[in-house]
């Protein structure tokens, strides 16, 4: 089970209607449900995205639905054996490392958070004392290039559709932004004569600004051109009627894939890492691409970045000290 994705939540809403606040058994307000409750209402103040609160929400939900059955209903109660017994009940149900470790973040957040937000005298925190789940540190795997290729071969037609998924995947292979932040371009922030791309809203909510090439950039005109109407969104649905949404997007990337004859269509991340992996053997340096992917650190770029055996052979060759010095 993949845990990767949160659910879809409205953040927004009173929190007792996010399933989150129970009764108020506990008393002088430590009933983790209460608790938690307080804690998105802080995430929600300090203005973190929507995505981000949900992504909190869900987990602790869960969290706090399975420490219900096991009778630990107030923070006190919380212990670390308690916690490496929730991490378990996520291993044995099939949960995978990283979603383990999901939830193993999100539950050292709160607790912290409430440490340093009511600084109970003789309360102590018990993540401390619980190791997070290893997480096997894997490379992380782009799309193919010959198959984005094929798929771009059943873009060839002159309806608008088709001028659009063109667009859709040379844009996602140019730029390397991420699927949501290509679904909240408008018109206004794309500049279709230099190419420039500003996205307002990413992950960090800093802006950055990307580029499409020239051959981009004409798909992107060509596009341009079939949109008389006065949608802001830049990318809209079939009907072109509205703005494209992520399971939208999904669709698209599928059926451009079963057009081209791939049984398993890239994931719309994957090309985000093709992007990432090319842009290096380009030799474009390592900060810049950085800056163009919007990673804080270089740590999550380092897994993008992992080469492969041809890679690594290839440089080999370059640099063979007895090839180049006997």
């Amino acid at each position: 089970m993949d845990d990767a994705m949160p659910d879809k939540k409205n953040t927004n809403l009173p929190l007792q209607t996010q399933g989150i606040i129970e009764n108020d058994t506990g008393g002088q307000g430590e009933n983790l449900g209460v608790l938690v409750g307080a804690f998105l209402l802080d995430r929600r103040a300090q203005n973190l995205t929507a995505d981000t609160v949900a992504f909190y929400a869900d987990k602790l939900r869960r969290f706090v639905t399975w420490c219900d059955t096991q009778a630990v209903t107030n923070i006190e109660h919380l212990t670390p054996d308690v916690l490496r017994s929730f991490l378990l009940r996520l291993q044995d149900t099939g949960h995978n490392e990283g979603g383990r470790h999901a939830y193993y973040r999100c539950i050292r957040v709160f607790l912290n958070w409430y440490t340093n937000e009511f600084d109970p005298p003789t309360w102590k925190n018990p993540i401390r004392k619980v190791k997070a789940p290893k997480v096997s540190i894997e490379p992380l795997e782009p799309a193919d290039l010959d198959g984005v290729r094929s798929m771009l071969a059943t873009c060839k037609g002159a309806d608008k559709t088709s001028i659009r998924d063109k667009l859709i995947l040379l844009t996602l292979l140019d730029t390397g932004m991420r699927a949501g932040e290509m679904l909240r371009l408008d018109r206004a922030d794309v500049d279709q004569i230099a190419g420039d791309i500003l996205i307002r809203k990413s992950k960090s909510r800093r802006p950055r600004t990307v580029f499409l090439g020239r051959d981009s950039r004409r798909a992107l005109r060509a596009y341009l051109k079939t949109r008389p109407d006065k949608i802001p969104a830049l990318f809209v649905t079939d009907d072109f009627d509205g703005r494209l949404t992520y399971d939208g997007l999904r669709a698209i990337i599928t059926r451009r894939a079963a057009l081209a004859g791939i049984n398993k269509p890239p994931s719309l991340h994957s090309f985000r890492r093709l992007f990432a992996l090319n842009m290096l053997r380009a030799g474009v340096d390592i900060f810049s691409l950085q800056k163009l992917m919007g990673h804080a650190s270089l740590d999550v770029l380092r897994r993008y970045l992992a080469q492969t055996t041809e890679d690594t052979k290839a440089a080999h060759d370059k640099g063979s000290p007895v090839d180049r010095l006997l």
